[in-house]
């Protein structure tokens, strides 16, 4: 089981956080604090990516989408980044990137990015571990939205976003958790009315808490604690 921890420090970013400070300062010119917005698009599905983003707080999600289904593949809060499809040589990618919970982050043009990746240096090697561990966490949830039970899935999603964020509660409504599970709404509320019943959270006109962490790490399915073990180990 995964330990009873957050992710990273409040506010702060794991990559940026592991620069050496005259690394990071070389960068701060090129980077620009902004809001992240609930339900903000970052980029469309297949459109072009003019930023990367280090979250600094909140919760982004990767998701697929068609004209009747939407599924989320995975989640980046600020122990990553947002748009490593550039690292990997891309300007674009097929899923679409959009704000879950809202947050801030520092954000860089895409241009500088592939430029400081040119050279090499630290956060190269950073954003190479990460780029590994992002690829590790949507080929585990593929594999979790196939095998696993709305009631597991669903603890592994607030388990990943509990991380993420700098609070036990945070705002999340039936009808977007219900889009990133790829279920119907009322499936979602008999689920969350479930966990509600058994004291692991609280979910309140379009807020959750977070009431028994450690009840949501025994319900979730073993999938979660794959993906932050993997996460731990590449980034250390």
């Amino acid at each position: 089981m995964a330990k009873n921890r957050r992710i990273h420090v409040a506010g702060e970013n794991r990559l940026l956080a592991g620069l050496r400070r005259e690394d990071y300062d070389r960068l701060l010119p090129h980077l620009e604090k902004v809001s992240l917005p609930l339900r903000e698009i970052l980029y469309e599905a297949n459109g072009p990516i003019t930023h990367v983003f280090f979250p600094l707080s909140g919760v982004v999600s990767l998701v697929i989408m068609d004209s009747d289904f939407t599924l989320e593949v995975g989640v980046i809060g600020n122990e990553g980044m947002v748009g490593t499809p550039v690292f990997l040589g891309a300007d674009r990618s097929p899923t679409k990137t959009i704000v879950q919970i809202p947050g801030e982050a520092q954000r860089m043009e895409a241009k500088l990015f592939q430029k400081e990746m040119g050279r090499g240096g630290p956060l190269y090697g950073l954003v190479q571990r990460y780029t590994q561990a992002m690829i590790n966490q949507i080929s585990q949830s593929i594999v979790c939205n196939h095998r696993h039970s709305v009631e597991k899935r669903m603890c592994r999603w607030l388990l990943m976003s509990h991380n993420r964020v700098a609070a036990d509660e945070f705002l999340l409504t039936h009808e977007f958790l219900a889009q990133m599970l790829g279920v119907r709404r009322p499936t979602v509320t008999a689920v969350a009315g479930t966990l509600q019943k058994a004291g692991l959270i609280n979910y309140h006109r379009g807020r959750i808490t977070i009431i028994d962490r450690k009840g949501l790490e025994a319900t979730s399915c073993e999938c979660y604690a794959v993906i932050a073990k993997e996460l731990d180990r590449l980034l250390g």
